[in-house]
């Protein structure tokens, strides 16, 4: 049966464990393996990092995380309302980065198609990016 929360939050760092260990929690209900929590707590890491850093370079704005457990899939959405990517076929891409002289790496979006089943991300400049992301938390792969 379909079970579903929604939480917005500063678009902080201090709140990316926040936001792990909510999505951690709320996927532990449906008993997934421990590698699949770490999978989830990951790709929620890096998503929420993408919002806080790129979404709002010049004001703290907020990150908006739904959970939508379906079936034994989970569905997580992390939506901003920041700055957007102009091109998210090329952001999307391994090594990818606009934070130029930065220790990122640009790999984030690669983190979270590594670690979820699936990832879809939209955005419009100046009308923010939103990251939905699948994981299957029981039984086989769809």
């Amino acid at each position: 049966s379909e079970n579903y929360s929604k939480i917005r939050f500063k678009a902080i760092s201090a709140n990316e464990g926040f936001a792990r260990l909510c999505a951690a929690a709320f996927a532990s209900q449906q008993d997934p393996t421990v590698e699949v929590i770490s999978d989830i707590k990951t790709a929620v890491s890096e998503a929420v990092t993408n919002a806080v850093v790129h979404a709002y370079p010049d004001r703290t704005g907020e990150v908006e995380m739904t959970l939508l457990s379906d079936c034994g899939v989970l569905t997580i959405y992390i939506r901003d309302e920041g700055a957007g990517i102009a091109d998210v076929e090329k952001a999307m891409q391994p090594f990818y980065t606009t934070s130029e002289g930065d220790e990122r790496s640009g790999m984030g979006f690669t983190v979270m198609n590594t670690f979820m089943d699936s990832l879809t991300v939209t955005s419009k400049v100046g009308g923010g990016t939103t990251v939905m992301m699948k994981k299957v938390l029981t039984g086989k792969k769809r």
